[in-house]
């Protein structure tokens, strides 16, 4: 799985945001089509992005939130899209299994009609209310297309009858997706903290998310990178640890045996995981560099 410690939005119909977008160092670019996206507006966004995802090379992995896929702009995002090939579809306000299974359904139409492999096309489902938090568990497994699960808060603490604060309004929804996420093997992507100049406050935020296992953040504004990724950085005694693991797992390969171990000790399959994840984000900052 790619890195996504940030997922920075760019609205659909900002034609110089779309274009300048990958000169900025995140690990994703969500093309945005539903909510920042007036109604008059869907039909430029779309085209825009279409043509971005067709005519520029993009760095990063891209995403791209679709409307209601049970609405005729949602169909059609997905008619624009899909054939392009390049894009992770996002689905927006996700509260059952079925929403996902009936998404996927679609794409998978389109991708027969496009000649376009089955199951290339992957997604991620954004959860944005109540239902979709008790539901997490469902959501996360219900496709092998998906490769990850988001946190939308907004909708959320509105839903709630309450609003954004320090984070204990949302410890039990991202405790869920996280859950869930951790269970099918996918990525869980934290909400976006929308007070671009309260950067104590985003990173105090961003800490919490780490700590409690989030692969990553949604971000809106390129400022907010940086933190992001200073945050996700292992530390000296991960890496080499890390690093310790790796050679241990190559010495075993190439004596053909079935079983690690270090310094005595087992090295079951969480740890190799977890020391893999490590190397990458080491490498993505450029600190195992440092210390090799």
């Amino acid at each position: 799985m790619k890195l996504l410690r940030t997922m920075m939005f760019v609205p659909g119909n900002n034609p110089g945001m779309i274009q300048d977008a990958g000169i900025y160092p995140c690990d994703c670019l969500m093309f945005d089509l539903e909510d920042s996206v007036a109604q008059t507006s869907k039909v430029d966004a779309r085209y825009l992005v279409q043509q971005a995802l067709l005519t520029i090379d993009y760095p990063q992995q891209l995403v791209v939130r679709i409307n209601d896929p049970y609405t005729r702009q949602g169909r059609q995002d997905l008619e624009a899209i899909v054939p392009c090939q390049k894009a992770i579809i996002r689905l927006p306000k996700t509260e059952t299994a079925s929403d996902v299974i009936n998404c996927a359904a679609i794409i998978t139409e389109l991708e027969k009609k496009y000649d376009i492999p089955i199951n290339q096309t992957k997604m991620m489902a954004a959860i944005e209310g109540p239902t979709g938090v008790l539901n997490a568990r469902e959501i996360a497994l219900s496709s092998e297309r998906l490769i990850g699960i988001a946190l939308g808060a907004e909708d959320y603490v509105t839903s709630m009858k309450t609003t954004r604060g320090s984070g204990e309004e949302l410890f039990f929804a991202r405790s869920m997706i996280l859950h869930a996420a951790r269970i099918a093997n996918i990525a869980a992507i934290d909400t976006v903290y929308s007070n671009v100049n309260d950067e104590e406050g985003f990173i105090n935020e961003v800490k919490q998310i780490h700590q409690l296992g989030f692969d990553g953040k949604s971000i809106i504004n390129p400022r907010q990178i940086k933190p992001v990724h200073d945050i996700y950085v292992p530390s000296e005694k991960e890496i080499e640890k890390a690093l310790q693991i790796e050679a241990a797992i190559k010495e075993a390969n190439q004596r053909g045996l079935g079983v690690v171990s270090l310094n005595g000790k087992m090295v079951d399959k969480p740890v190799v995981e977890r020391a893999k994840r490590t190397i990458a984000l080491a490498m993505a900052s450029g600190a195992l560099k440092e210390i090799l």
